[in-house]
């Protein structure tokens, strides 16, 4: 069981019968009354983001998430297909709607980790950071660079992201899967 100040970012917990990711706590007292603990969490089954309150005296079970790796293969109308990493006769779809933010950083072949709750599929974890490879790019234009002049470029999932002027189709990238946002380019 956690107690309210233990409540943190990136915890899984239990609340009302469901799994939730907390994404942000903060403790903090009104006036002279108790400390609270104002938490956002996210519903790991449907993806619904709530605010929830947990007083000092509230005391929440940690969730059991189970993570098991997979080979994604490709995406085709409404689901994502997978296999198991050492076999590969053993297949298996997820709804395209549900992992519709991770599935825009996912190319062939990548191993991933499977996120369960008891027997029901949640959901997947990507690495923070993954290398995407560019497939267009506008030539570097003059202008107001003063700022770090940006472009668009299309990456080989699909991806629009802003990049660095210097970046050229063919170049690798390394991208931040939490934010989606441009790191570095890979030498």
């Amino acid at each position: 069981m956690l107690d309210y100040n233990d409540i943190k970012p990136k915890k899984f917990i239990v609340l009302d019968g469901a799994p939730y990711e907390v994404l942000t706590a903060h403790v903090f007292r009104k006036q002279q009354r108790k400390p609270v603990n104002a938490a956002k969490l996210k519903n790991l089954i449907t993806g619904a983001v709530r605010e929830h309150s947990f007083a000092a005296s509230d005391k929440v079970a940690e969730a059991e998430i189970e993570t098991k790796p997979a080979k994604y293969l490709y995406a085709r109308q409404n689901e994502a297909w997978f296999n198991k990493p050492n076999d590969p006769s053993q297949r298996f779809a997820l709804p395209a709607a549900k992992i519709e933010r991770e599935l825009k950083f996912l190319k062939t072949g990548a191993v991933i980790d499977l996120l369960y709750f008891g027997q029901e599929l949640i959901g997947l974890r990507l690495p923070i950071k993954i290398d995407l490879k560019v497939t267009e790019a506008p030539p570097a234009g003059r202008g107001n660079t003063v700022q770090g002049g940006m472009k668009q470029v299309v990456l080989e999932t699909g991806l629009v992201m802003n990049t660095p002027m210097f970046v050229n189709a063919g170049d690798t990238v390394i991208v931040n899967t939490e934010t989606g946002q441009y790191v570095e380019r890979r030498q």
